[in-house]
């Protein structure tokens, strides 16, 4: 018994057996916590405890244990797999370390993914070369003065198609522009980033994506449209007749800019004159993909809103309505109005024929109308807002009329938006007053709209 306490082995034995379980189940408990954690050094503690001590203390118990010659085969292989073992540990823990767990807009995580690659192929090859050269006695001094000729020798061959590649990886590196940024070039007016690359960046201008090398962009000039972040804007340039006055077209561009869905929230459009009499709108948007979307419907609308408001757009006035179209929504207020041909008549200068675009807020939510609107053709929708959500209340088509509560002096309720080119009839306030005056009746069915509409309002936003 004696003879057994004091053999060298014994110890070592004794120390494995107790030193392995527990450090598997510490271990263990590591992994679990970094897990829950969702922490990129799981991965390493799990080879730690998989692989790396089980295959330690098996090298301990031939080596002390069972005293088996270092220079022996199955001691060698052993250590062999624990070398390869310990050099993919080494690359787990330090791209964990290092690069997965680098905060976003950093140096290290804006390093390009090859570089990674050509950093693992050289730590795999030197340790490779370790493992050879202590566990089997290998000699690669040649090899490695090999490999550097050869490197030299491509290098030289291929200077030119490096030296691109390397300008490409810089600009990777530096990272001027993301996925989703959209960059402006020489080739392309504009095109939104949607993969980077090591060798090429690719633009998707709407009309296909453009391949572009990295080298290009590392000597050409390009613009990154979506920077600062935040502020993009476009300009719109009209023009209108040199007879129109500038305040009032001003107002007009600039509230048609505000009601544009694209318009960034918190931020408001202006309106400026140049020296030529052209008028330039700048609308705040959140991202450049917005701008053909935007700049559509401002002009859109503007080519209606110039019309209503008497303005001459491009210097060009047109004789709308036609004689039979005034007729024709003449006929609809009669009919919506119950007026006799003679109250028809009686109100014909007062109504007045307008078209509003797709999309326009004929009636703005919180406002007091200063007139009646009839429906002569196309829809109106009257929405509010609830829970974060535009929900519609009822649309109303010709026959109908709206701003109702101009006669009441109270704000409306809801907004009404054009569904499709719409025309519709106005009356103003003080013609609408005089007109009820003569007809008690009228304002009776006039208040029961309102009751009508308010309450569709309460059970949509309530059921909403």
């Amino acid at each position: 018994m004696t003879e057994i306490f004091s053999a060298p082995w014994f110890w070592w034995a004794i120390a494995i057996a107790v030193a392995l379980p527990i450090s598997l189940v510490v271990l263990t408990e590591v992994h679990n916590a970094l897990l829950r954690r969702n922490s990129y050094l799981a991965r390493p503690v799990s080879l730690v405890r998989n692989y790396v001590l089980p295959l330690a203390a098996l090298l301990l118990l031939l080596l002390k244990a069972t005293e088996v010659r270092a220079d022996a085969t199955t001691v060698r292989v052993v250590a062999t797999v624990l070398g390869f073992v310990v050099l993919v540990l080494l690359l787990s823990g330090l791209n964990a370390t290092v690069f997965q767990g680098a905060p976003e807009g950093s140096w290290r995580k804006r390093v390009p993914s090859i570089f990674l690659d050509v950093a693992r192929f050289v730590l795999i090859t030197v340790g490779v070369a370790l493992i050879f050269a202590f566990i089997w006695g290998a000699n690669v001094g040649g090899l490695f003065t090999a490999l550097g000729i050869g490197s030299i020798v491509l290098g030289l061959t291929l200077q030119n198609s490096v030296g691109q590649v390397i300008s490409g990886l810089l600009v990777l590196f530096e990272q001027p522009f993301e996925i989703g940024d959209w960059v402006a070039t020489r080739w392309i007016d504009g095109g939104r980033v949607v993969e980077v690359n090591w060798r090429a960046t690719h633009l998707d201008s709407g009309n296909g994506v453009y391949v572009l090398p990295n080298s290009l962009l590392a000597t050409e000039l390009f613009i990154n449209r979506s920077l600062p972040r935040g502020e993009h804007s476009i300009d719109i340039t009209t023009k209108f007749s040199a007879a129109d006055p500038p305040d009032a077209v001003c107002r007009m561009l600039t509230g048609l800019a505000q009601r544009v869905p694209q318009l960034r929230a918190g931020a408001d459009p202006v309106t400026l004159i140049g020296a030529t009499g052209e008028y330039t709108t700048t609308v705040p948007l959140h991202t450049p993909a917005e701008d053909a979307a935007a700049r559509s419907t401002f002009l859109r609308w503007a080519w209606y809103a110039a019309r209503r408001e008497e303005l001459s757009l491009d210097d060009v006035t047109d004789d709308f309505p036609s004689p039979l179209l005034f007729d024709d929504a003449l006929q609809v207020v009669g009919r919506s109005l119950h007026l006799s041909r003679t109250d028809q008549e009686l109100v014909r200068e007062h109504v007045r024929v307008v078209r509003y675009g797709v999309g326009e807020i004929v009636q703005e939510r919180g406002t007091v109308p200063v007139r009646m609107m009839f429906v002569v053709s196309g829809r109106v929708r009257l929405e509010v807002r609830s829970g974060g959500a535009v929900v519609g209340i009822r649309t109303l088509e010709r026959g109908d009329f709206l701003g109702q509560t101009a006669l009441t002096r109270e704000q409306v309720k809801a907004d009404a938006r054009a569904l499709d080119e719409l025309t519709v009839a106005w009356i103003d306030r003080q013609s609408m007053e005089s007109l009820v005056l003569r007809r008690p009746l009228l304002m009776q069915e006039i208040g029961r709209v309102i009751e009508e509409r308010r309450a569709s309002m309460r059970r949509v936003t309530a059921a909403d």
